[in-house]
């Protein structure tokens, strides 16, 4: 069972169906020492063949060495702007299907369909592709090209339900459910009626090894078409956490963060503008927080005439920050929320209207009466009266499912999980969890943050899981 339909979950349920990746025959890499490893056994899949030494060596923007295995394989040279193709070949092999299922609250493609469909994405649109069908030739066929190589976060989200229906993997998806539960239980205690239940109501073959002792029950509830729950028990012997972290934004922690005009979604903000809550005219909205969805809020506000104070605690300059770490010819609408926030503070009046710059600064409580009280690093207090405000500071995963919140799997179980600082702890080429055999990580959870190096996580599973 897969926790999880975002890319993460469809590249595992892609392999997990039988599609195989081998060798192609003839094909040159462009690292010889791979090409050699490769070379070896050309009529070994690649699930098959010992991931640790084929990746050994490897260099690139992941810390995985799975993760660079399985991009290198797709997409030789693509660091250096170049266009070899995939050093890749599909067999679709039935018999070494394993059966599984992929819960979701959305559409296959996971929070991808959460993200304002105009955004673009950070990454080239050529790295949001999953295996065996490359996301130019699907943005062909919609007659449509890359804007500076990036896509939209509606393409993207309509190319991964195209895959799964494309790819054949409907079948194994469960969408719209929200799973509350996860634990291990004995064998003996799945009732024989459990079993005859699942069977009856799947195509899929749930038989579990004679040999096992515990196996994990998931429970559940799915939304009927009337918007009911009904709840569902499952039960597996392998586990796989692929829920990402767009879950549960985070918070201040301060004094009336709770209000109604206090919101930590750029959804938000969006639908004050459709309802004309928000205008021209309006006190400004306060956006807080300096990365990517705090400047996507901005882009937004100020395209559509809508003041903003923007309160954030680096300086312009520190190299933390990810607008310095970005460069400007691929993502000029980035570039120019930089220089906003360079050019425009309180201080010192620039040439953007209805936008001032806090850096520096900390929100020290929001008021009942819309007010909000800032202080700066020298302690110095100022008042704003705003009309909404927007934490946008990050998200954290919900791992409420799990015993603990799942804080017993992190690398450091003395803290949460966070996709960053304290991932769960997994075997790098199996990403099995080290502290519970049969549950698996995948992606953000496991600290793999870009959909180009989610995938390798998926093939180390997928090759664990066949060679169980």
């Amino acid at each position: 069972v897969f926790l999880g339909n975002g890319p993460s979950g469809i590249c595992l349920s892609y392999l997990l169906s039988g599609h195989i990746p081998y060798f192609k025959r003839d094909s040159i890499h462009p690292h010889p020492i791979l090409q050699r490893k490769l070379e070896e056994a050309p009529d070994v899949s690649i699930l098959d063949q010992d991931l640790e030494y084929l990746s050994e060596g490897l260099e690139g923007r992941s810390d995985s060495p799975v993760a660079l295995l399985f991009d290198t394989l797709q997409r030789p040279d693509t660091d250096f702007c170049g266009t070899a193709e995939s050093v890749l070949t599909w067999w679709h092999e039935t018999d070494r299907a394993i059966p599984h299922l992929v819960l979701g609250k959305n559409a296959p493609g996971g929070a991808w369909h959460s993200i304002e469909g105009s955004m673009f994405t950070l990454s080239k649109g050529e790295w949001m592709g999953l295996p065996d069908l490359p996301f130019k030739d699907w943005l062909k066929q919609k007659r449509r090209g890359l804007r500076n190589n990036r896509a939209t976060a509606e393409d993207i989200a309509q190319y991964y339900q195209h895959y799964v229906m494309k790819k054949g993997l409907q079948k194994n998806f469960s969408c719209g459910t929200v799973v509350t539960s996860v634990r291990k239980v004995s064998a003996e205690n799945v009732s024989k009626h459990a079993q005859e239940d699942l069977q009856e109501h799947s195509d899929l073959r749930w038989n579990f090894d004679e040999e096992s002792t515990q196996v994990f029950q998931v429970d559940g509830f799915f939304r009927t078409e009337k918007g009911d729950k009904e709840p569902f028990s499952v039960y597996a012997e392998n586990v796989v956490l692929a829920t990402g972290t767009y879950d549960s934004p985070t918070w201040l922690g301060v004094k009336g963060e709770n209000l109604s005009y206090v919101h930590h979604q750029l959804s938000a903000l969006e639908e004050a503008v459709k309802n004309n809550n928000i205008g021209i005219m309006s006190d400004p909205v306060l956006i807080v927080g300096a990365g990517l969805t705090a400047a996507d809020a901005i882009l937004f506000a100020h395209h559509c005439n809508v003041p903003v104070v923007h309160v954030f605690r680096r300086q312009v300059s520190d190299p933390g920050l990810i607008f310095n770490q970005l460069p400007k010819m691929m993502y000029p609408e980035y570039h120019k929320v930089h220089q906003m926030m360079k050019e425009q503070s309180a201080a010192c009046a620039g040439p953007y209207e209805c936008y001032v710059s806090l850096p520096e600064h900390h929100v020290l409580s929001f008021g009942n009466d819309k007010k909000c009280i800032l202080q700066d690093k020298n302690g110095y207090q100022k008042a704003y009266k705003i009309s909404m405000a927007l934490v946008l500071t990050g998200s954290n995963p919900n791992l409420s499912f799990l015993p603990n919140n799942g804080i017993d799997l992190a690398v450091d179980s003395d803290q949460p999980v966070h996709p960053k600082r304290n991932p769960i702890d997994v075997d790098p080429f199996t990403y099995e969890c080290t502290q519970q055999k049969g549950l698996y990580a995948l992606g953000p959870l496991a600290g793999d943050n870009f959909v180009r190096f989610v995938q390798g996580g998926a093939l180390a599973v997928a090759s664990s899981l066949l060679k169980k």
